[in-house]
């Protein structure tokens, strides 16, 4: 029998949430849970109460940057034969980290204080025996030397933990130990054969055993349902992660309107969300509308199979001027209808570039700096359903020897799988004008040239946006105060950027001057490109090149006095 959609749930998907969180003695957790019944296991595919445990990451509250190897806590001795895929976070996993299977050589530790229940066998909510321990000083202590992190430097306020509860189950007579995340990844690898043999853990108690309260680290709070089986999206978007934050960070500000995208001006971007609930197939289908600065776009025909999800966007460009917009989403399904609002933030990166540099600059104060990591995936991964109808004939009898063949059939769905991928490489070279310059090796004062091309291979075309823009950091700001938005001097499947004009050149050279005071030695260029937009969000890289420093632009000045 066909299928009717019952339901319509819109989840944002949101990069950026900004919410008010209390603060407590040595840390905050924002943490919570939800669950059901396990039901019953196999010999093959169980789950015992107690093999549980949480992954531990320490993570920079500014850049999201994980900054140690992740540490396994558990309370069980594992078997030196389980699966696993390594210490790798949630975060690593949203950026590019794929999911890499490894037999043995598992590392873990059995703290000294043991951790509380982490997946209840019925549900029940534990949390608040989960939050006590996680923000007690001696775990905080303990934590800090695993990781190797300085005590007083992890709760400084600069740091919070990241959290991701972890079972450990047999499936198909093999052990396994995973995160939620890394649940829901293997998953998709096992074309749903996990989720279905042991979905009452991995896709409803592990990834309910935690999720935020409020937004934080780029991940949204969970306002779904606290039973029943999740679906893989869910579960990577939302589940299976708690927040630990210290005493030493300001609490933010109450907001009501958060900035879910930051785009560009004049760009052309990608805004998605993630449709879900019911069903939607082609008799019942759902539709999505996107109002955009009273532009209205339509998708129709997102389709899904009960208890799954869709990912559905829109393709539009950023007004030419810096402003707030506010987006309208609207899904509509065999008469229900679902709405939500996200804010989005444009801004102009073409605002900040470096001041005039004169022949009387000084810094003796300049230490060298490391260059950030800033935000980096060279590869994003979507999928998309596609109804197809299963034939199911019937014959109906109306008498003797006489009757009708009915179609009784029903829709099924095979899940079509897209990805784009970011490649790119950049050069610096000395300036043409320098008159002195010997191979990459120049005297500082003088400018340098760069070029940066890049380029995107997907296999949906039309799902994604190519590189358009990149932006350079330099040295002597260190990597922060001032920057070069670079021009894209060929556009296309394939672009190329290179410094803008500098109205300070005498030639109007594409040029930046190094400081006269630079030091001598290594000088290196960090550019990061930006804006290449996908269903899945923004690919980005960061790229690197270096010239050489040795003396200055005075050295090749010459004073004599006038013959007679």
């Amino acid at each position: 029998m066909k299928q009717v959609v019952k339901a319509l749930m819109l989840i944002l998907i949101i990069s950026t949430l900004l919410v008010p969180m209390t603060v407590f003695a040595v840390g905050d957790g924002n943490i919570d849970s939800g669950g059901g019944g396990t039901g019953q296991g196999t010999s093959k595919n169980k789950w015992s109460v107690g093999y549980d445990g949480v992954r531990v990451t320490v993570v920079r509250a500014s850049d999201h940057a994980v900054v140690t190897i992740p540490i396994d806590l558990t309370n069980i001795k594992p078997p030196s034969t389980i699966f696993h895929f390594g210490k790798v976070s949630k975060l690593q996993y949203n950026s590019e980290v794929r999911l890499r299977p490894i037999l043995g050589v598992y590392a873990y530790f059995n703290p000294a204080k043991p951790i509380p229940t982490i997946i209840n066998k019925s549900g029940g909510n534990n949390i608040e025996a989960i939050k006590s321990y996680f923000i007690d000083e001696q775990v905080i202590r303990s934590i800090a030397s695993l990781t190797g992190m300085n005590f007083n430097m992890l709760v400084n306020g600069e740091y919070k933990l990241l959290l991701e509860p972890i079972a450990y189950y047999t499936f198909e007579g093999v052990m396994i130990a995973s995160t939620a995340t890394e649940a829901a990844m293997y998953d998709e690898q096992t074309n749903g054969k996990l989720r279905y043999n042991l979905g009452t853990i991995t896709h409803q108690n592990l990834p309910l055993a935690m999720f935020l309260e409020t937004g934080d680290l780029g991940y949204s709070a969970w306002s779904g349902a606290l039973h029943g089986k999740r679906t893989n999206q869910e579960i990577k978007i939302y589940l299976g992660i708690g927040i630990v934050r210290f005493k030493g960070e300001e609490p933010e500000v109450p907001v009501i309107s958060t900035y879910d995208y930051k785009y560009r001006v004049g760009t052309d971007v990608i805004t998605a969300v993630t449709v879900s609930g019911g069903q939607s197939n082609p008799d019942n289908p759902a539709q999505v509308k996107f109002d955009i600065a009273g532009a209205v776009y339509t998708v129709g025909n997102v389709y899904y199979p009960s208890g799954d999800s869709q990912i559905a966007w829109v393709k539009w460009r950023t007004p030419s001027t810096p402003q707030e917009i506010k987006v309208t989403v609207s899904v509509q399904g065999s008469g229900s209808i679902a709405k939500s609002q996200l804010s989005v933030k444009i801004v102009d990166l073409d605002k900040n570039p470096p001041p005039n540099p004169v022949a009387d600059d000084k810094n003796a104060s300049f230490i060298n700096a490391s260059i950030p990591q800033r935000i980096e995936k060279t590869r994003a991964d979507w999928s998309i359903w596609k109804p197809w109808w299963h034939e199911y004939w019937v014959w109906h009898s109306t008498g003797k020897n006489s009757g009708y063949w009915c179609d009784h059939g029903w829709w099924e769905f095979e899940l079509n799988r897209y990805y784009a991928s970011l490649s790119a490489d950049m050069s610096i070279k000395c300036d043409d004008k320098n008159p002195t310059a010997k191979g990459r090796t120049m005297k500082s004062g003088y400018g340098i040239n760069e070029t940066v091309t890049a380029s995107l291979s997907s296999n949906q075309s039309s799902a994604v946006t190519y590189p358009q823009n990149a932006v350079s950091y330099f040295p002597e700001f260190q990597y922060m105060t001032y920057w070069r938005l670079l021009e894209r001097t060929q556009g296309g499947t394939a672009p190329i950027f290179e410094f803008q004009k500098n109205k300070y050149s005498t030639y109007k050279n594409r040029t930046h001057f190094t400081p006269i005071w630079m030091p001598d030695g290594k000088y290196t260029v960090n550019t990061w490109i930006i804006d290449s937009w996908t269903p899945s969000g923004m690919l980005a890289m960061n790229l690197t090149d270096s010239l050489t420093i040795k003396g200055s632009l005075w050295d090749d000045w010459h004073i004599a006095p006038l013959n007679p």
